[in-house]
């Protein structure tokens, strides 16, 4: 991506942080007993095995604007968007009713297992969905509780805060639309695209470098010209992870097969395969949609998106976005070290595999 930085040693120095963090969690968490233990021990879990790239567009949208930060104030600033990430999966799990995630049982479902496996009173299910909301909204106030507590100048962590404050607003409410339009079971492009921008795009790429640039002391320009970049890039991001929820390779992916046709996700993808395909093909992949599929079910949804132009044209509305995004960068007066590897992250976020 860029000599000018190591991405593997980012990413296990986030690592670091985190565990430091959650070390000192679980030691003033050690009077409540096992019970804590093991919802800290699923913390942990919940933090582990991801790309980072929240964390990464905080600590370049800083860089962009100081290229000589305070590395270890603003590495820990950057590892709470990892926190907020982390609480957003494991909420998103339980309203999705997903058994996995990055291969593994998702919060609800281990904890599930564990209460039926024991034989403890009460819903085995309800105990699993109460332990992932738990652990969510623990994780939430540890975001918190990192960005203020990073090391950073008050007057920065306080600026900070501001974007911090609506990030986490706009995806909360931005996953409220998304359980809406699942609800209804119906949901047009520019309703999908909502959608797509407040409880995704934003929240992974804008506002994490509005925070960086924010914690750095950027002006009102500046936070202008990365949002020219940023917002772009964000609804390309999600739209090449709506194609992989349909189209992916579970054995990278971490998800089953056409996960998001299961769970009748109602995407920018799906919503442009509706209006397209033809009718009786439309009728049936929005009767499909939500319901139990085998691989042969599966395989039919992902026919029909295919042939009715929906995949081609996310791709080329991804490659369109991102042209818009490298177009403002190259634009935006900030640091050309941070210049180039922003555009390699652009890159990485809008041609991933997983």
């Amino acid at each position: 991506m860029s000599g000018q930085w190591d991405q593997s040693g980012f990413r296990a120095r986030v690592e670091r942080v985190l565990g430091e963090f959650l070390d000192a969690q679980t030691e003033r968490l050690a009077p409540l007993g096992p019970d804590a233990a093991r919802l800290l021990n699923e913390a942990r879990t919940s933090v582990a095995g991801g790309k980072m790239f929240r964390a990464s567009f905080c600590w370049w949208g800083h860089l962009a604007v100081a290229p000589a930060p305070d590395e270890d104030a603003l590495a820990r600033a950057a590892a709470a968007l990892e926190l907020l990430h982390a609480s957003a999966l494991v909420h998103d799990d339980v309203m999705d009713a997903s058994d996995t995630r990055r291969g593994h049982p998702t919060t609800h479902r281990l904890f599930e297992r564990e209460h039926r496996a024991a034989g403890w009173r009460g819903g085995a299910e309800q105990y699993g969905a109460a332990a992932a909301v738990l652990l969510g909204d623990l994780l939430l106030a540890w975001a918190d509780e990192l960005l203020r507590r990073c090391g950073l100048p008050l007057e920065r962590v306080l600026a900070g805060l501001e974007v911090f404050d609506l990030c986490r607003s706009e995806v909360i409410a931005g996953q409220f639309l998304d359980v809406s339009v699942q609800a209804r079971g119906r949901a047009d492009v520019d309703t999908a695209m909502t959608v797509l921008r407040y409880k995704s795009a934003k929240y992974s790429i804008e506002r994490p470098l509005h925070l960086g640039a924010a914690l750095a002391g950027a002006s009102s320009e500046t936070v202008a010209e990365l949002s020219a970049y940023g917002l772009p890039l964000g609804e390309a991001f999600q739209l090449r992870d709506d194609l992989l929820g349909v189209y992916g390779d579970p054995a990278t992916t971490g998800k089953p097969a056409g996960d998001d046709l299961v769970e009748g996700k109602r995407t920018v993808l799906v919503a442009l395969a509706l209006d397209s395909a033809p009718a009786a093909d439309a009728a049936h992949l929005d009767r499909a949609l939500g319901t139990p599929l085998d691989a042969a079910g599966v395989d039919r949804l992902r026919r029909i998106i295919e042939e009715s132009g929906a995949r081609a044209q996310v791709e080329a509305v991804i490659a369109q976005l991102s042209d818009v995004a490298l177009a403002a960068l190259d634009r935006a007066r900030i640091d050309d070290t941070a210049r180039e590897v922003l555009r390699g992250l652009a890159v990485a976020v809008t041609q991933r595999t997983v």
